[in-house]
Formats: structure tokens, sequence, C-alpha cells
């Protein structure tokens, strides 16, 4: 076998494994699914660290209040998501299929 071949043969080898990589980590479905889960799980985070923003009393609050500075855009980002639901769990009904 040449060189010419092989690096032909590898260079296919190669375009096929990134064609899978890209298919993979960015256009399968499941990657939707696990960035609405991460969301979600940060939307329990945050609703727990902060539950004072909509109204639920609780002296966590007191001690999460220090943790603000460091979750500022993302405090941002959350309350702007859950202030366009109806309820905290409207979208994670919507998005399941019965």
């Amino acid at each position: 076998m040449t060189l010419a071949a092989r690096i032909s043969t590898y260079r296919e080898v190669l375009e096929e494994w990134l064609r899978g990589l890209y298919h993979g980590m960015i256009s399968h479905p499941a990657y939707e699914k696990i960035e609405d889960e991460a969301e979600d799980i940060e939307d329990a985070f945050m609703l727990a660290c902060f539950p004072d923003a909509f109204g639920i009393p609780s002296p966590v609050s007191y001690y999460t209040a220090e943790l603000l500075p460091f979750l500022e855009d993302e405090f941002e980002s959350w309350e702007r998501r859950l202030w366009d639901r109806e309820t905290p769990l409207s979208g994670k009904v919507e998005g399941q299929h019965f």
C-alpha cells in the first residue's frame, strides 16, 4: 500500500469519525433532551435557593444571598423563564407526550 493510499484511508476514517462525533454531540435529538433536563435541574436549584423571588418566604434566602453575585446572569435568565410560565411545573408538563 502506498503512502497516498494510507493517507486517503485514514482521512476517510477520520471524516466518518468526526461526522459521528458532530451528530452525537450537536445534532442528535438527545442533545435537546439533555439541555432541557439540565435547565429543569437548574430551575429547581434556583427556586430552592431564592424562593423569595416568587413570594415564598424562606430563611434559606438569607444564607443563599451570598451566592447572588456569582449567579447573577443565571438568576436573571431563570427569573425571566419562570415568569413566562403559568406555574413552575407548566414547562415540564408541556414538554411531555403521554
